[in-house]
């Protein structure tokens, strides 16, 4: 095996070789985990987005309440909420599927505010135009409202996308076997933290830079007087 390794960069390029394939599968269930957080980050965000912006303060004094609750308190608490209180009445779910909704539930709150930043840029006139159409207020909001608030958000969801990825490994204390667990477990076995961790330090670096020139090029490409629906 690999144990008591000398360090030299041979031994370093054949420790790294033979543990990427295995980190391979940590950044795997790295990936799931972002986007299933995204997901749940974008639409529970819209949710609140919508229900803070009801003209019925007994709808939108509530959301406002649960988005400052979710904002104010520490990812981990609810974290742990939804793993370990959760089951005392009857909600077991799966270690992975519990620290995505966590991710997701915690950047609802912030996905609310720039969802809510982006409707109301639109201007009023657009909604009086589209009254003037004899739109529905639905059709209104879903092609109207919607694509134009859409590149108004995009840098913003953008960076929150890449604070997800790197947040995935605070679901190790619930034993989801993500990237940097892994590589935690294979210094144990190895006594050699040092090149796991800089291969998850360099991998997390890669994939950021991606993300964010991902979002660069929708935020360049896509029309900035909305998006047509049909």
């Amino acid at each position: 095996m690999l144990f008591g390794f000398e360090w030299d960069t041979t031994n370093a390029l054949t420790l790294a070789l033979s543990i990427l394939p295995i980190l391979m599968v940590g950044l795997w269930v790295t990936l799931q985990a972002t986007v299933l957080g995204f997901f749940v980050a974008l639409v529970m965000g819209m949710v609140l987005a919508v229900l803070k912006g009801a003209r019925s303060r007994l709808v939108s004094w509530p959301a406002y309440a649960v988005t400052e609750f979710i904002r104010d308190t520490p990812l981990l608490v609810q974290l742990f909420f939804l793993y370990y209180v959760l089951p005392e009445y009857g909600i077991v779910l799966p270690a992975f599927l519990t620290g995505a909704l966590a991710l997701g539930i915690q950047y609802s709150a912030y996905t609310s505010e720039v969802y809510r930043a982006g409707l109301e840029a639109v201007g009023h006139d657009q909604r009086e135009a589209a009254r003037a159409l004899n739109l529905s207020r639905a059709r209104t909001f879903t092609h109207v409202i919607v694509p134009q608030a859409i590149p108004r958000i995009i840098p913003a969801m953008g960076n929150y996308l890449v604070s997800i990825m790197k947040d995935v490994p605070v679901l190790s204390v619930v034993t989801v076997l993500e990237m940097l667990n892994v590589a935690r477990i294979v210094g144990d076995r190895t006594f050699d933290y040092l090149v796991p961790l800089s291969m998850v330090g360099g991998i997390y670096l890669i994939l950021t830079l991606v993300a964010s020139s991902g979002v660069r090029w929708l935020d360049r490409n896509l029309p900035n007087q909305g998006i047509p629906l049909k």
